[in-house]
């Protein structure tokens, strides 16, 4: 068993919760968190490291600590506007690991709500280590929309938003899961020894429409070129959902294939607590009277309009 293991991303409530646990294995001797912010306040048991991206800190980080076990959580899509640094990100730690004399073991949370383009990109480098590595054991964990009390992504946004513009006509089915199923998730395949491609997801799925019912602002169905001209006149990403690469989330998001989690289920002898349903309403639940973002504003309704009509 791994005695020293290094954490991507703690600065998100689920790495760092990831890390807590498993500063808590017996075995276990040191928690390495590494991102360039540090766990949120209260995380105990996490040893945090600064890193930057663009130097040369996390192969240094690696190599000082030892480190056998190397969790890459770092793709978190919920705030970074740079799809480029998730992408820098995944290369930083694949190729420390693969330079690394200790590392014996990496696995890479990807995510079924990143572009396509972006996590063909993730696997074909995650591929790559592996046979450059063949002697390293790899898993790579494919999220469904993470989501619960603490979740802030794109799509929550979106779906939090007053007004909620909708594909007419379309009525997407959206796969969830819950932020507790997937840090258990990630802690029972960092300890075992299983290596391969897995869907994390609920086997069942909810209707937008139910979601948006349950906590959104009123629907604009709207074609779909008026979604594209939406997010052409957004202003400095002031509609979150509107930028380019909160766009991608969530489309990506309603749109994934449906996601398999049976694999998973057999290699690890497990299955989420929570359902697509129970997890989307606890994370309604959790909103309880909170006031709703800003949404569209009059010249994006016009923008829309017109967009609709054709002028």
């Amino acid at each position: 068993m791994a005695r020293v293991v290094l954490v991507t991303g703690v600065s998100s409530p689920l790495a760092a919760g990831v890390a807590q646990t498993l500063s808590k294995e017996p075995g276990l001797r040191r928690v390495i968190g590494a991102d360039s912010s540090p766990p949120p306040s209260g995380a105990t048991g996490i040893e945090y490291q600064h890193v930057d991206l663009h130097d040369g800190s996390l192969d240094r980080i690696v190599a000082e600590s030892g480190a056998e076990l190397v969790l890459h959580l770092g793709l978190d899509t919920s705030t970074g506007p740079n799809r480029e640094d998730n992408l820098l990100g995944t290369m930083r730690v694949l190729g420390a690991a693969q330079r690394s004399s200790t590392v014996q073991r990496l696995v890479v949370r990807s995510s079924a709500t990143l572009d396509a383009d972006d996590a063909a990109e993730v696997e074909r480098h995650t591929r790559g280590l592996q046979r450059r590595r063949p002697d390293l054991s790899v898993a790579v964990l494919r999220f469904a929309n993470l989501i619960g009390p603490s979740v802030d992504t794109p799509l929550t946004r979106y779906m939090d938003s007053r007004v909620v513009p909708t594909v007419m006509g379309r009525d997407p089915r959206v796969q969830f899961l819950h932020e507790d199923d997937g840090a258990e998730a990630l802690v029972r395949m960092a300890l075992s020894d299983r290596t391969g491609f897995f869907d994390v997801s609920a086997a069942d799925a909810v209707p937008l429409s139910h979601c948006l019912r349950r906590i959104g602002g009123q629907r604009l169905p709207v074609p779909a070129r008026g979604l594209k001209v939406l997010r052409g006149v957004a202003k400095h990403g002031r509609i979150d959902y509107a930028s380019s690469s909160a766009a991608r989330s969530v489309s990506a998001g309603l749109t994934a294939s449906r996601l398999d989690p049976a694999p998973l289920s057999r290699a690890l002898d497990w299955t989420p607590s929570y359902s697509s349903v129970e997890a989307f309403e606890s994370y309604a639940h959790s909103r309880g009277g909170s006031p709703r973002r800003a949404g569209l504003r009059p010249v994006h309704v016009l923008a829309l309009a017109r967009a609709t009509l054709g002028r």
